[in-house]
């Protein structure tokens, strides 16, 4: 993820920026708020972290904290927010163009490049582990788009978006390991291997 040169900003941080800029609230109910929204499907940002990243916003004066009463069966909270100098940065932040141009390096498509030392059987029952694995994934996209909708009341918003284009990265590559099962037992070792114009290692 990209970071500030100057502030350091990691993904926990500018979630958190962005999430404290809707409504005020404590470490709790972030967390709460985190787990309901699925952020954790596109942003790997743990309970410990959600605590690490308000101190440490709050330290450089992009969050306000706020005394809250809280019940009776905890001590006293801070409700925090996002500041002035907070929604600068996260603007700076968002506005980095390694957002842009950068290639994800999914660990299934490692696996795939290391699989030719397997034994047929073992790639294929790979196959489908990463199939059926897609397809309850599939499942729960589908199902937390038609709650999304429902709740933001139009498919013009950026959660709808970001889960359309989930749904369409699961259903292009279900589509492709169909066409990988067919073709594994054409599979065999590259014909030029060590060739020097050949990129496949």
């Amino acid at each position: 993820m990209p970071r500030t040169k100057n502030l350091e900003l990691t993904t926990p941080d500018l979630v958190l920026l962005s999430l404290l800029s809707e409504q005020a609230m404590h470490g709790y109910q972030a967390n709460l708020e985190l787990e309901r929204r699925c952020i954790r499907d596109w942003a790997a940002i743990s309970r410990p972290q959600v605590y690490y990243s308000l101190e440490k916003l709050a330290r450089q004066g992009m969050i306000r904290a706020a005394s809250d009463e809280g019940d009776a069966d905890g001590p006293e909270r801070h409700v925090y927010s996002t500041t002035a100098r907070g929604l600068q940065a996260l603007a700076d932040a968002l506005g980095s163009a390694e957002w842009t141009n950068q290639r994800d390096r999914p660990p299934f498509l490692t696996w795939l490049a290391l699989s030719w030392r397997l034994p047929p059987a073992i790639v294929r029952a790979q196959i489908e582990r990463r199939r059926d694995f897609l397809e309850e994934e599939l499942a729960r996209e589908r199902e937390t788009l038609r709650g999304v909708i429902q709740e933001v009341g139009h498919r013009d918003h950026e959660a709808v978006w970001m889960i359309s284009l989930m749904i369409a990265q699961f259903e292009t590559e279900l589509r492709w390991l169909k066409k990988v099962a067919r073709r594994l037992p054409y599979r065999a070792p590259a014909k030029n291997h060590g060739h020097k114009e050949s990129k496949v290692g």
